[in-house]
């Protein structure tokens, strides 16, 4: 009788997570089309509102003016190390400002490594959010970052794609004009709007300290609240992931019911999702954003089923009695939900949960892992997606030239050797970034004491996919992390930061070097040896591309990590 209600138990939660994922499809769809020709709209050249005026006046900066790759991404430098340290500062400085709810400053590591954070658009948290950053820390600078990173994100994306639609130029458009109209045109509208759903699903709102309440024990307990559904709503658009609480998304205040588990998954969705549609405007060839959509979604969807089988058979004799692995997950949302959840977190650059990866099954957890690892492509975060995914693009073109003997070429664009050489650099960055810091933390005398003492919960394979887990976050600016890993030590904090810093920053510049290496070609006309790009063959060979590069990269420590713990089951 017992094995029989489990197996009705499953099948039902299997049919509700049919209908998400079915719902969830259904709202992208629509959504594509309108949300991609709008970022296309933002990003093409038109007038300049009063308010953006007003804003490039107060900076300093001419509108009108184009910029170089390298004047561009010396903006975006500028602009990344003024955030720094403000945010920096804001914690260092905690305790004179208004709404500081009583909470002393951040330590030096802990501040650099939050700064470091959420300027990166990773939004990793070695700290209880609640207990730590008071009103003001939360809002001028996390909050804020969250705007203003993914706009960079964005703009970076959007100079990519002008690289390759632009012929024998030598600019890429105006940083600052990107980053002001992706945060005013597209990210602040859309947050507002969804930060009123969200609070009419009873997300918290408020500008209180909390209250008390008594206990079944008739104890005391403090319970906080402040401006959650105003973070939460960008927090998720902006594939950002920082949460207002420690448990994040599975914190009833930030995600309290099923339906709004469903909207902040399709907020993180939505833009990184459309983006191919703009890509396709924007070269003039909606194909083409098709294409990269169809590989994107295929990628998505089998590390969705992977992730998902794997819960609901469960990792054990006593999981599979019960139905599920239901540990480390919430009720309210199921193993579906939270398999949909986590698989939508670590295919963007969210990083947000609302369950504890540390307690999936080690190939549940290993797919949370390979989302990452792959680059965040499948759909990716907001702007960084996109340009992964048209950088793992040239690489296919040129293999594929490779393969019939002809000149690569990608949108008219010859595939040289200096393309070459910034997109392979490009896949090498976070891969040296996550494994180095990882192996780094366990070689170094003292320090590895201190890792295996203090930071890692779990011996074994399980501790090594937990360190593992927070470099590759890290690195690939995600966010997310095993949480029997104790992130708050000067080493972990100061490591992770600097890979945090890399991890955005060294690609970034690559693929601006790309994208001004493309725009200073003319266009060559199409030939009976060109590669089509819009067709399946291509789609195929592309997500072929993608996940063999990642398998040959990162497979002996997998074997060492997720690998080596589900064969021991």
């Amino acid at each position: 009788m017992a094995g029989s209600i489990a197996l009705g138990s499953s099948a039902a939660e299997s049919w509700a997570g049919i209908a998400q994922v079915a719902t969830l499809v259904l709202l992208l769809v629509v959504a594509y089309r309108p949300v991609g020709d709008w970022m296309a709209h933002v990003y093409t050249p038109t007038k300049h509102s009063r308010v953006e005026r007003g804003v490039y006046r107060v900076i300093g900066v001419d509108p009108d003016a184009e910029q170089s790759w390298p004047a561009y991404l010396r903006g975006v430098l500028l602009f990344s190390v003024v955030g720094v340290f403000v945010v920096y500062l804001l914690q260092r400085i905690q305790v004179v400002l208004p709404g500081d709810l009583g909470l002393p400053n951040v330590g030096p590591s802990l501040a650099f490594n939050t700064a470091a954070s959420f300027v990166t658009n990773t939004n990793w948290q070695s700290y209880s959010p609640e207990a730590t950053l008071g009103y003001s820390v939360q809002m001028a600078g996390l909050a804020v970052q969250n705007f203003l990173s993914a706009a960079v994100g964005l703009a970076v994306a959007v100079a990519l794609v002008r690289g390759f639609a632009r012929r024998k130029s030598g600019t890429l458009g105006n940083v600052w004009v990107d980053v002001v109209r992706g945060t005013g045109r597209l990210l602040l509208p859309g947050a507002f709007v969804f930060a009123i759903v969200l609070i009419a699903g009873g997300v918290v709102q408020s500008w209180g300290s909390g209250i008390d309440v008594t206990t079944l024990a008739g104890g005391t307990q403090h319970i906080p609240d402040g401006f959650v559904a105003s973070q939460e709503a960008i927090k998720e658009l902006g594939t950002n992931g920082g949460g207002y609480f420690n448990a994040n998304s599975a914190h009833p205040f930030e995600n309290p019911q099923a339906w709004t588990n469903l909207v902040e998954v399709f907020l993180m969705l939505v833009i990184p999702f459309s983006l191919p549609r703009t890509f396709g405007r924007l070269v003039g060839d909606d194909r083409q954003g098709y294409a990269i959509l169809a590989v994107m979604g295929a990628i998505f969807l089998v590390s969705l089923s992977v992730m998902s089988i794997a819960e609901l058979a469960g990792g054990g004799t006593a999981t599979q009695a019960a139905g599920a692995a239901m540990e480390g997950k919430e009720v309210r949302f199921g193993i579906l939900g939270t398999t949909l959840f986590g698989t939508t977190s670590t295919a963007t650059s969210t990083g947000a949960v609302n369950g504890m990866f540390d307690s999936f099954t080690p190939i549940g957890g290993m797919m949370a892992l390979l989302n990452m690892m792959l680059g965040e492509i499948s759909p990716g975060g907001v702007g960084s997606g996109l340009y992964g995914m048209l950088v793992l693009a040239v690489i296919t073109v040129f293999i594929g030239g490779l393969l019939v003997g002809r000149t690569p070429e990608y949108l008219g664009k010859k595939i040289r050797a200096r393309e070459m050489t910034f997109a392979a650099l490009y896949i090498l960055v976070t891969p040296t970034l996550a494994l180095l810091g990882t192996g780094l933390s366990l070689a170094i005398p003292g320090v590895r004491e201190q890792v295996l003492g203090t930071s890692l919960f779990n011996p074994g394979n399980h501790g090594l996919s937990e360190l593992l887990y927070a470099f590759t976050s890290g690195a690939n600016n995600n966010g997310s992390a095993f949480g029997g890993l104790t992130a708050n030590t000067t080493w972990m904090n100061s490591a992770l930061g600097v890979v945090m810093l890399l991890g955005r920053f060294i690609p970034i510049a690559l693929v601006l070097a790309l994208a001004g290496s493309l725009a200073a070609q003319d266009k060559v006309p199409e030939t009976s040896g060109t590669l089509p790009t819009h067709r399946p063959l291509f789609v195929g060979l592309l997500g072929a591309v993608a996940v063999i590069v990642t398998a040959l990269t990162y497979f002996p420590v997998l074997a060492l990590g997720p690998l080596a713990e589900a064969l021991a089951r």
